[in-house]
């Protein structure tokens, strides 16, 4: 009888440490690398801050006193952000690891944020608190794609009495990326370098509005493809990936809300390749740690590589001899990788006053820290 007892008790303990560690339910996250593929297809050294800022101004930067005007790395890592979805209210803590990287925006406020490129970067989250009593969030009227996150049944958030629906931060790195991408006359060579087979990828084209695709699924031997054709249709592939995100495990209006947040950069004018990394390779480049520990965790990022096609190098090297500006700016925050890329076509000095001027300003632009009141 008294083995019996002890055998119910212990029983009983552990169906309420079940219960107990079941608390948080599930944690779910998406966001993107960005880099710029060089000749020989390896992920080059560019400026990830140039491009103009899409945040609102309550986001939160790191110090301009971190950061230089044209800060160099490999990858812009772009939007995560963490959905909660816990059994019941409770606090939570969440500790997120960027080797060789920097985190550089992010909201709501975080407790710690490590400010380092080169030694392990980080940023950390204290006494999260999650509650089904939805706060007033903040949302100030100008036009941004953070806005779309929020479009999920993830719970409420409060962090340093700031309240949003998700944890949000972007950042800057310096490492190498597995997908490689070289260019040729014909078509696009794509070689996987990772250990593991990249899920899904994606060679995408968007020329004067036109736009084709071609799927690759469990790539793992080089692959070469020609240029698509260009009679696809946007909508589609956007259905295509949300089934994909979905697959690989978001809810459905996670999914929806990442494909709204970049429905406009991802498919812009242009040519590169979208890949879905392995969860393994995740968690290697951006290492978590929840506490209490979620039941479920699924983090789901999407790699976008970006090419100079042999029409982009055309147009482009006619608006660097001609000093054709509004072409030159249409290219963005790639424009400058793509000129190093094109070293040797001749430049005009209005091209050159141009590239020059385009780091300041955008920076000083995109750095705007303070709301209007």
């Amino acid at each position: 009888m008294r083995l019996q007892h002890a055998f119910t008790v212990l029983l009983l303990s552990c169906a309420a440490q079940a219960i107990a560690s079941d608390d948080l339910g599930a944690v779910h996250e998406w966001g993107t690398f960005t880099s710029v593929a060089s000749e020989d297809g390896a992920a080059m050294s560019w400026e990830p801050l140039s491009g103009p800022s899409d945040l609102p101004c309550f986001v939160h930067r790191l110090d301009q006193r971190n950061l230089k005007v044209a800060e160099y790395g490999t990858v812009r890592m772009e939007t995560p952000v963490l959905y909660f979805y816990p059994l019941k209210p409770l606090t939570v803590s969440v500790h997120v690891d960027f080797p060789n990287g920097r985190v550089t925006e992010w909201y709501p406020r975080a407790s710690s944020v490590q400010p380092s490129i080169g030694r392990k970067g980080w940023i950390e989250w204290k006494d999260i608190h999650l509650s089904k009593i939805a706060a007033p969030l903040p949302k100030l009227g100008e036009a941004s794609h953070y806005y779309a996150a929020r479009e999920t049944d993830a719970w409420p958030l409060q962090s340093e009495r700031e309240n949003e629906k998700l944890l949000f931060y972007r950042g800057i790195a310096d490492f190498g990326v597995d997908l490689k991408a070289v260019v040729s006359k014909d078509g696009v060579s794509v070689r996987n370098d990772g250990a593991e087979a990249i899920p899904e990828a994606i060679l995408f084209e968007n020329r004067a509005g036109k736009i084709g695709y071609h799927i690759m699924r469990g790539l793992r031997q080089p692959t070469s493809v020609g240029f698509p054709a260009l009679t696809g249709s946007v909508d589609t592939l956007r259905d295509l990936l949300e089934e994909e995100l979905i697959e690989m495990g978001l809810y459905r209006k996670e999914a929806h809300a990442m494909i709204q947040t970049w429905r406009d950069s991802w498919f812009e004018e242009g040519l590169r390749v979208f890949y879905i990394l392995p969860r393994s390779k995740v968690d290697a480049l951006l290492p978590i740690s929840i506490h209490p520990a979620a039941r479920q965790l699924v983090r789901v990022f999407v790699g976008r590589v970006e090419l100079l096609s042999p029409p982009m190098k055309n147009e482009i090297g006619a608006a660097l001899a001609n000093g054709d500006v509004a072409v030159l700016n249409k290219y963005g925050r790639f424009l400058n990788a793509f000129q190093r890329e094109m070293s040797e076509v001749p430049t005009s000095e209005r091209a050159r006053q141009f590239l020059d001027s385009s780091y300041s300003r955008v920076f000083a632009e995109s750095r705007k820290i303070a709301c209007s009141e």
